[in-house]
């Protein structure tokens, strides 16, 4: 029998695995994995298995710490001042709707497979192992990065809450560049003892999160209820400068909905929870609660607080960089100490958030590991702790290292398009795995409708942002609508679902998913420019990546046995053309 050699065990083996990349990339990019082997084989380069400790109620609580940070109190305002004004209660409705669209969607694979790898275990057995990488490969950066930011901005609000400059946190070093010379070692310390929390053990980081989570809830109540005692009703109708648009809904219906386009962001991280689906004693009953009850309760929690804003402010005079605090703190009648108390609320929000975080992105960098498209020393999980300390304590200093010296506008502007991109991906994943069964189903059916909806969707979005106002624009898009609808209703007559879940599955096939994959499309053409150029550069880096390592890893772990085809087969073929295998 012929011997194959690693394609990383010299430098001649890289250059011919180089030169195969075609032949393995049509063999490996399409390949799926089945939920049984990601249950067992592929979770078993873990070397030990997580222990199975967490219940419901840590998954609610995980859920709640991993949305309510500190970007409500600045979206909020920004939403209300700039488009849906006292509508922006309806708006947080609307986008709480969407939200648990694409809560349903993480649960339905969640409940099937319990594994830590959230989004790339899903597309992984669904649209194959480059839709999983290029993913999960965004999903990392994009966590990476918005917890820098998050970090940044403790600094900031824990200096407003003690009444010192943030300049006094930080120092700048002069012969760096103007966006990367002021260095907050406060933030590192956070980013680092948490990630030393994290690696230590998954139930204590839950119960530290619950307490976080209880007292920013009680701020956050504390701030509701002074908004309703201190506001005026009238606030809710009335502008402060009437010239302005009056009423509840100044700027009609497109500032509701272009209001929650910008506040979706505020549930982005209840992601996070389906990667501690491994961790889950229940896994059946514990995550469809943990995740849905989540959003619930953060949509409520969110409602109340635009309604406490709006009441204490008519919408054109709130401070769209610190609505809450800022009504406060110019007060001469005694109540400047509220905006205090609100950035204490602000910051024991970041540190939930940021918690949550890093726990759902050092899952899965572990499950991308298991994989072998990253180095699998990634995928090690502790004999003692039972957590994945590799991958945690590596992004955990990967991001003290980014937190160290880049300004917070800079990261922001690198968050949130890889997050509702993968939410879309989730949505299509869902349809396709309900009417596709690899190998005895033809797909074409199903990718046909997934791409007329998502061309559909794109059409609504660019008329709704670019057309010029009228009435013909209303009828082209009701127009878009009544024809998303037809798409859908007639590929629910045509083509019958061919899997069905065991457990627990997203009611009403396939309109749910289809309204999530509408809204998440619409979100996306909401985000700016910049967001873009980064979506479009990581995305090619993350191609490059998988061409230049990722494929031939895999390839090698196919040849080895850890997945895919025996030994024999591979070795056959992998001197010549090798055939594409198993593909969707």
């Amino acid at each position: 029998m012929d011997t194959y050699s690693c394609s990383f065990s010299s430098f001649q083996s890289y250059l011919r695995a180089l030169a195969q990349t075609p032949a393995r990339l049509a063999r490996r990019a399409p390949s799926v994995s089945s939920s049984c082997e990601e249950l067992s084989r592929v979770r078993a380069r873990s070397g030990f298995d997580m222990q199975r400790s967490l219940r419901w109620f840590d998954l609610v609580g995980l859920g709640i710490g991993g949305m309510v940070g500190a970007g409500v109190f600045v979206t909020t305002g920004r939403a209300s001042r700039h488009y849906a004004g006292p509508a922006i209660v309806i708006s947080y409705v609307i986008a709480g709707i969407c939200a648990i669209l694409s809560a349903f969607c993480y649960t339905e694979f969640a409940v099937h497979m319990p594994v830590a790898g959230g989004a790339f275990s899903y597309l992984r057995i669904t649209f194959g192992e480059l839709a999983a990488f290029f993913t999960g490969a965004n999903l990392i950066m994009e966590y990476v990065m918005s917890n820098a930011a998050v970090a940044r901005g403790f600094t900031s609000y824990l200096g407003a809450a003690m009444g010192i400059s943030t300049a006094k946190w930080r120092f700048t070093v002069a012969g760096l560049p103007k966006g990367f010379n002021e260095i907050d070692l406060v933030a590192v310390a956070v980013v680092l003892i948490l990630t030393l929390i994290i690696c230590y053990s998954t139930r204590e980081s839950s119960v530290l999160n619950m307490i976080l989570t209880a007292l920013h809830i009680l701020f956050i109540a504390f701030v509701i209820s002074m908004g309703f005692w201190k506001g005026d009703w009238n606030n809710f109708t009335r502008p402060g400068n009437p010239h302005n648009p009056s009423g509840f809904f100044p700027y009609g219906p497109s500032g509701v909905f272009n209001g929650a386009a910008m506040v979706y962001l505020s549930y982005i991280g209840y992601d996070a929870v389906s990667t501690m689906a491994e961790e889950v004693r229940n896994p059946v009953k514990d995550i469809p609660i943990g995740v849905s009850g989540s959003v619930i309760v953060v949509t409520i929690l969110y409602c109340l607080m635009a309604a406490s804003m709006s009441k204490l402010l008519p919408y054109d005079m709130i401070d769209v960089e610190a609505p809450f605090s800022a009504a406060f703190s110019g007060r001469s009648d005694g109540w400047e100490w509220v905006s205090r108390v609100i950035g204490v609320g602000a910051s024991l929000g970041i540190l939930t958030s940021l918690l949550v975080a890093m726990l759902g992105q050092a899952r899965y960098m572990c499950v991308i590991g298991r994989s072998n498209v990253v180095p699998a020393w990634f995928a090690r999980v502790h004999s003692k702790t039972s957590t994945p300390v590799n991958a945690s304590a590596f992004l955990g200093i990967f991001t003290a290292a980014i937190t160290l010296f880049t300004d917070l506008n800079i990261l922001l502007d690198l968050v949130s398009i890889g997050t509702l991109f993968v939410f879309y991906m989730v949505a299509n994943a869902v349809i396709y795995r309900r009417y596709v069964v690899v190998g005895t189903t033809k797909p074409m059916p199903a990718l046909s409708f997934l791409c007329l909806l998502s061309l559909t969707s794109i059409i609504f979005t660019l008329l709704w942002h670019f057309a010029p106002p009228g009435k013909p624009k209303a009828i082209v898009l009701g127009a878009c609508v009544v024809i998303a609808i037809s798409i859908v209703q007639i590929f629910h007559c045509l083509v019958h679902q061919v899997w069905k879940p065991e457990f627990w599955g997203v009611p009403f096939m396939p309109w749910l998913p289809s309204i999530s994959i509408f809204m998440n499309i619409f979100l996306l053409g909401s985000l700016d420019g910049k967001s873009y150029v980064r979506f479009g550069f990581f995305s090619a880096l993350a191609v490059l990546v998988y061409v230049l390592y990722s494929v031939h890893a895999s390839f090698d772990a196919e040849v080895d046995g850890s997945f895919g085809p025996k030994n024999g087969e591979i070795l056959k073929e992998s001197a010549e053309s090798e055939e594409p295998s198993h593909k969707v």
